[in-house]
């Protein structure tokens, strides 16, 4: 057996039902709960909530519902896929997950981001302009507030802070937190800076496209003299019995995804010749177990992963093909990676 970390990430994404009429948000994320059930029950290591404020997605506040989600599990890791640092509070999100630590008995986890989206920028009054300027400040005033002892910073973006210390304290004397990377050189060396371990977000693509990053991330470590440190990898995908059952289910919902954000942000639409490059040979895990399982295989060798983190959710695909393709992920595919692994 490998000793490759296996979770799963959603988004929270609004579904349909089996009728394609919407689902009320209020359910999604009680099926969001579920599904972390199901993910525990099925042995996967940790399941991550993103943090959005649109109506195409459900979720808002991640803490909240990984609270919800500890209270009904009791191994799986509980994260975030990202928390927006940007237009967020540092203390407050040191405070929260300490608390939600606390609750899940260590089960805590952040993955910092700045977050693919705008919208919580006014919502919370930021200006876009400082959009540089709000994340490096805040990730240096978290990664202190991480060490769990008395902190002092000062910035432009809030008040100073002396010698202050932030509770509650965890068991462990440290949340485990990763930094989502999209692909810059700078934020690959960001993360070794502050010895905070990298999650790439491979979306698109083939995943060999960044191993120079990969590199990057091992070279600075040596340079920086930073102990070298866990890599995680994020990416879409879907499971069901068959390639064909599974591409048939995954293409509408993924398209009808991609093509709603493309029309904000003037993409061409998402063709099937787009959709199958991606499955074939891009970062778009879709298929049977055993398509699934070669795939990541063949990704965590390449990248040489400690972990992977299959987003489940692409788009209104309904809860029911979500829990197949979890109970199919964690009973089938994650075992033949590990032969495959081994082998």
């Amino acid at each position: 057996m490998s000793d490759t970390v296996f979770g799963l990430d959603t988004f929270g994404d609004v579904t349909v039902d089996e009728n394609g009429e919407r689902t009320p948000s209020h359910q999604v994320i009680r099926d969001v709960i579920s599904q972390a059930v199901l993910a525990d029950q099925v042995g996967l290591h940790s399941i991550g909530l993103g943090e959005h404020h649109r109506d195409d997605y459900a979720i808002s506040a991640p803490d909240m519902v990984l609270a919800g989600i500890a209270g009904q599990t009791s191994s799986i890791r509980l994260g975030t896929a990202v928390t927006v640092l940007s237009s967020d509070d540092p203390v407050r999100v040191y405070e929260r997950f300490a608390t939600l630590d606390a609750v899940s008995n260590g089960r805590a986890e952040i993955t910092l981001g700045r977050g693919s989206f705008t919208e919580s920028f006014p919502l919370f009054g930021y200006d876009l302009s400082q959009y540089e300027t709000l994340f490096n400040e805040k990730l240096d005033l978290l990664a202190r507030l991480l060490d769990e002892k008395p902190v002092s910073w000062q910035g432009t973006h809030r008040a100073p802070l002396h010698g202050v210390n932030v509770y509650p304290k965890t068991a462990s004397g440290r949340i485990p937190t990763w930094i989502g990377v999209g692909g810059s050189p700078e934020s690959v060396i960001r993360s070794v800076r502050y010895g905070i371990p990298m999650m790439l977000a491979i979306i698109g693509g083939d995943p060999a496209r960044f191993v120079p990053y990969v590199d990057l991330y091992h070279r600075a470590s040596d340079e920086l003299e930073v102990e070298r440190m866990p890599l995680g990898a994020h990416s879409p995908g879907h499971v069901a019995e068959t390639d064909d059952l599974a591409r048939e289910q995954l293409f509408p919902h993924f398209k009808a995804n991609r093509d709603r954000i493309g029309a904000e942000r003037g993409w061409p639409e998402t063709t099937r010749d787009d959709f199958e490059s991606e499955a074939e040979s891009g970062s778009l895990y879709v298929g049977s177990p055993e398509t699934v399982a070669r795939r990541v295989a063949t990704t965590v060798r390449t990248l040489g992963l400690d972990r992977f983190d299959l987003k489940y959710s692409n788009g209104p695909m309904p809860h029911a093909q979500l829990m197949r393709s979890i109970e199919l992920y964690g009973t089938q595919v994650i075992p033949m990676v590990n032969d495959i692994l081994a082998s």
